[in-house]
């Protein structure tokens, strides 16, 4: 069956507050408590902004998933705090482990009355009816399919939103996606996403 091409207005969060500075804090060329933005995250000083900022591509995520369904959304380092408080971010020290999938949907579900689904398993075909049926889905993709030129050395470690679909395309919102370039709306064929996507996610829905 053919998939109808759909791409659901769903508004963009960059996981940094300054969205067109990202270029700066991904090259290390600008640390992201220098970013001038960083009071709008909701974090109590700029270091832990910066803890942060790097680590919450679900959380970006998540809030643009609650704008497109007008669900009131949370500054991102409370949305943070609010996640690790339910277990799916997991801190120890300056390390952290998350997200994790099925503490966050169960608290997706709980907090905001989504449907939210752990997906191990999640084919790139399964993206695409989700999609086209009017859902959201967040990939776990390598961190280089904001450059999809490059040939990536591994897949995931970072989520991205699938906000539309082709025949051709996966449609994505990339919070640490580069402006103009891969942030918003990027359009990655689907052989190309293979080489990045670890066939895994979490399918949101209204």
């Amino acid at each position: 069956m053919r998939i109808p091409s759909i791409t659901h207005p769903v508004p963009y969060y960059s996981q940094w507050e300054s969205a067109g500075l990202v270029p700066e804090f991904i090259a290390g060329r600008l640390d992201a408590a220098d970013d001038p933005l960083w009071q709008k995250s909701g974090a109590d000083s700029p270091d832990e902004y910066a803890f942060w900022a790097r680590r919450m591509c679900g959380v970006a995520c998540l809030r643009m998933a609650l704008d497109f369904w007008q669900r009131p959304v949370p500054p991102a380092v409370p949305l943070v705090r609010e996640l690790c408080d339910a277990g799916a971010y997991v801190r120890d020290g300056d390390s952290v482990k998350g997200l994790i999938y099925r503490p966050f949907a169960e608290h997706v579900r709980a907090r905001w009355g989504l449907s939210a689904e752990t997906a191990p398993d999640l084919p790139a075909v399964r993206v695409r009816e989700v999609v086209a049926a009017g859902g959201l889905a967040l990939l776990s993709v390598h961190p280089t399919v904001r450059t999809p030129d490059v040939e990536p050395p591994s897949k995931g470690g970072h989520l991205v939103l699938a906000v539309g679909v082709s025949e051709e395309h996966v449609v994505l919102h990339n919070p640490s996606g580069l402006p103009g370039r891969s942030q918003e709306a990027a359009h990655v064929p689907w052989a190309g996403l293979e080489r990045f996507y670890a066939g895994r996610g979490v399918i949101l829905g209204a």
